[in-house]
């Protein structure tokens, strides 16, 4: 019958997802100081491995250059000494983190003597398909060996000199202190038909989460089998409301453009109250020019600032992941709302404002995973809301939503106790 089952899957596929499967049984029932004790080890290692691991990722870096990888993507492919520092430390973090498998969420006693408890428990093997960013794979697999899961990853072909070398440093620390062989493994064949075979290992997989760019993401959502938990694009917005103190505003601007352009929590749209001024947005549009950034505005926008390109309906749309801000000057917070109900990515929008009342609306009628009064969309990360780290940043709102951390690896189930009842 299994035989039958799983005949279409990549050898790849079928032999680690049945290594996963078998490891999330015995991983499940490890107790927190092992994994904890796994989770430090694999930190050490990393950093006693940090030439190796920086030697693989040269190889990863000096062919993606070959191949004509743009300098944002190169930039999130490399790794240095402080890289691998900061993965260590996110490790160590989720070791310090309360154990979220076992937790009782909530309990109680029914008339007729059943006492119901709501468990925490993981998900089982989670797999992961993601782009060329070789930190993710620290992250993700620490993360899914202090909630319980075994994880198959699948980075992208960019990065697989680097994610082999850090995957092997990491499993070997983990099974020094008893976590089970297979825990934590790469895909290493980078070709499509083995991350199609990822999403139909139903049985084998029990979740899948794509973290990457919009096709990445679409292609698994249309082609899964395997349940899916949906981590989208960031096309984040700041609007800039009438009252907006223009010193704040202009810092939190270029914070969230500047500072990180190639993330998916920078912004790539600017909403401008007309109030603000005409002056102000030259200061703010020709801060941002001396920083590198390409405008393209609205009819307005150019007209105050010519520098700017005209935007099109598709930059409206864009996740430019560069140093690209599209501009609008609007009338009112209702123009800026309806602006970005329709653009939104639901990922991370931010008004900046000093009406509580304007403050108060936009928190409660804008639908995103984290929405900022006064304060940077860089900010929507795991590690920034003090989840140690992250898996991604789930859109959608089913289970998850928002920077996916311990809790949102896991499931739950209901331990019912009882003294012999049988339904009448």
């Amino acid at each position: 019958m299994a035989v039958k089952k799983y005949a279409d899957l990549p050898s790849e596929v079928l032999e680690k997802g049945r290594q996963a499967r078998t490891a999330a049984v015995a991983l499940a029932n490890c107790t927190a100081h092992i994994k904890n004790a796994a989770l430090v080890l694999m930190a050490e290692a990393l950093v006693a491995n940090t030439n190796a691991i920086i030697t693989a990722n040269k190889k990863d870096i000096e062919t993606g250059r070959a191949n004509g990888m743009p300098e944002p993507l190169v930039d999130r492919l490399s790794l240095n000494e402080q890289r691998i520092a900061d993965m260590a430390k996110g490790l160590r973090e989720v070791a310090a983190l309360p154990d979220p498998i076992g937790e009782i969420i909530e309990g109680w006693t029914r008339p007729n003597g059943l006492r119901i408890q709501k468990v925490r428990v993981p998900l089982g093997v989670v797999g992961i398909i993601y782009e060329a960013r070789p930190n993710v794979t620290a992250d993700a697999a620490g993360l899914c060996l202090k909630s319980g899961n075994a994880v198959i990853l699948r980075g992208g072909k960019e990065a697989l000199n680097s994610n082999r070398a850090i995957v092997a440093v990491m499993a070997a620390a983990a099974e020094k202190t008893g976590i089970p062989g297979g825990a934590i493994q790469l895909i290493e064949n980078p070709s499509r038909e083995v991350a199609a075979g990822m999403m139909r290992a139903n049985g084998l997989i029990d979740v899948l989460i794509p973290r990457g760019g919009a096709g990445l993401i679409q292609s698994v959502i249309q082609n899964a089998t395997v349940p899916v938990i949906e981590t989208g694009v960031g096309n984040c917005h700041l609007y800039l409301d009438a009252t907006a103190d223009g010193k704040m505003a202009t810092a939190i601007c270029l914070n969230a453009k500047v500072q990180r352009p190639s993330v998916c929590n920078a912004i790539e749209t600017l909403l401008v109250h007309e109030a603000l001024g005409e002056n102000y947005l030259v200061e703010l549009l020709t801060e941002l020019d001396h920083c590198g950034v390409e405008i393209r505005g609205c009819e307005r926008t150019v007209k105050a600032f010519p520098k700017a390109k005209p935007a099109t309906e598709s930059d409206w749309e864009e996740e430019f992941l560069r140093l690209v801000l599209a501009v609008r000057v609007v009338n009112s917070l209702d123009d800026a709302l309806a602006h970005i109900h329709r653009y939104s990515s639901q990922h991370s929008e931010a008004i900046v404002t000093r009406d509580p009342v304007a403050a108060e609306r936009f928190t409660r009628e804008i639908d995103a995973a984290a929405v900022y009064v006064n304060a940077s969309t860089r900010f929507t990360d795991g590690f920034e809301f003090g989840f140690g780290a992250e898996i991604g940043i789930s859109t959608q709102k089913l289970h998850a939503r928002g920077p996916m951390g311990l809790r949102e690896l896991t499931s739950i189930k209901y331990v019912i106790r009882g003294e012999g009842q049988v339904r009448a």
